[in-house]
């Protein structure tokens, strides 16, 4: 959620979260959704009735076999709970594998935040073992 949403910009996403997608070798899609909506200087009960409102209509489109939604810029922890609250009362059922960015109680990962730093470390030491730069990025400094 963010002011300078557009379409323009959510097609780009989608077409961008494709090839992150092949990195994968899994057999994925891609897409991506958002708004212009500002959460910012907003009430926590503001941006909860927005959330609930999102998913609404976004529940008919989404399900762990179809879609999986998660955070980004304007949509962390908070409103992934709005979302899912939401989402458990629209569908009747827990389905931990409908949204990413879940807090732990809600069935998410313990490390949710940290994931993405996680991932470009293990990616960099990789990257220095493969190409014989060093055995590890233990004590490399840029």
């Amino acid at each position: 959620f963010h002011p300078t949403v557009n379409l323009s910009i959510l097609k780009f996403l989608a077409f961008e979260q494709t090839f992150k997608n092949a990195l994968t070798g899994l057999q994925l899609g891609a897409g991506k959704g958002g708004s212009d909506f500002d959460p910012k200087n907003k009430s926590d009960g503001e941006v909860m009735r927005f959330c609930q409102s999102f998913m609404t209509e976004l529940h008919k489109h989404i399900g762990p076999e179809i879609d999986v939604p998660a955070g980004d810029i304007g949509v962390g922890g908070r409103e992934i709970g709005y979302m899912y609250g939401q989402y458990k009362r629209l569908v009747g059922k827990f389905d931990a594998g409908v949204l990413t960015g879940k807090a732990k109680s809600y069935g998410g990962s313990e490390i949710r935040p940290e994931a993405t730093g996680y991932g470009l470390v293990y990616f960099l030491n990789e990257m220095v073992i493969r190409k014989d730069i060093a055995p590890s990025l233990k004590g490399l400094r840029c």
